[in-house]
């Protein structure tokens, strides 16, 4: 097969998977403490010199550090992270990190999400109130308080999300390491009444998704025309 295949086929697959990557996008751009996905690209070499051939490489993710916008809800159990920082949550999966902060006191005070996973202190533990104190008041720092009293303290943790990180659920990301925990950091804190929204730009996206839709188009016709061309050669050739 002549390179000219090779190197169109590696765009095609490079713009497959950056398609994938927008519409996972715009499909969360609703979703709660969603961090978009963005995907760089590198040219792979083959050859020296004159021979040299650059093929477009796979592509490898990564995790948007932009933060969505904050909602106020007034719900004392929604919190919204402010800062490089993430809640801990407690999964079939372990550990898993997410800015979703849609929680809830289970009957007997734990402290959980929308799903049913308990929510980590600092230490890692699953945090307990007492379901008979009432919501608990936060303060910056993530302390939660129920009849002025300390009852415990919201997790926040920094992390490695690592080349082609996994996720969990929708806004969840698996840590590929040991989460490490905020202490004393004044850039890092908690809003309670509040939701970070997610931080894709729809409208960017689907620009976005339409310009790759086409480029892929171009590259296909182009392998088509291509393979038409090779075909009648040898064609021609066969019949000399």
């Amino acid at each position: 097969m002549p390179t000219g295949l090779y190197v169109s086929l590696s765009a095609q697959m490079a713009l497959q998977k950056r398609l994938e990557t927008i519409a996972d996008n715009v499909a969360n751009a609703n979703t709660v403490g969603f961090r978009a996905t963005g995907i760089k690209f590198e040219d792979v070499v083959t050859g020296a010199g004159d021979k040299s051939v650059d093929f477009a490489s796979s592509g490898t993710n990564f995790l948007s550090g932009k933060a969505g916008g904050l909602t106020r809800t007034g719900d004392p159990y929604d919190f919204a992270v402010q800062g490089d920082a993430w809640f801990g949550i407690a999964t079939p999966a372990g550990t898993v990190m997410t800015r979703d902060g849609r929680f809830t006191m289970s009957p007997a005070g734990e402290l959980v999400t929308h799903e049913g996973y308990a929510v980590l202190d600092a230490g890692g533990a699953p945090i307990q109130l007492n379901p008979n104190d009432g919501p608990p008041v936060a303060g910056k720092d993530g302390t939660l308080r129920q009849n002025g009293k300390l009852a415990a303290a919201l997790g926040l943790f920094t992390f490695d999300s690592g080349p082609n990180f996994q996720r969990f659920g929708n806004s969840g990301v698996i840590p590929t390491s040991r989460p490490t925990p905020v202490v004393d950091d004044a850039t890092v804190g908690v809003e309670q009444g509040f939701l970070e929204q997610s931080n894709v730009d729809p409208m960017r996206e689907m620009a976005r998704l339409i310009m790759v839709q086409r480029t892929f188009e171009d590259t296909a016709s182009l392998v088509s025309k291509s393979e038409a061309t090779l075909d009648d050669a040898i064609k021609t050739l066969g019949s000399t």
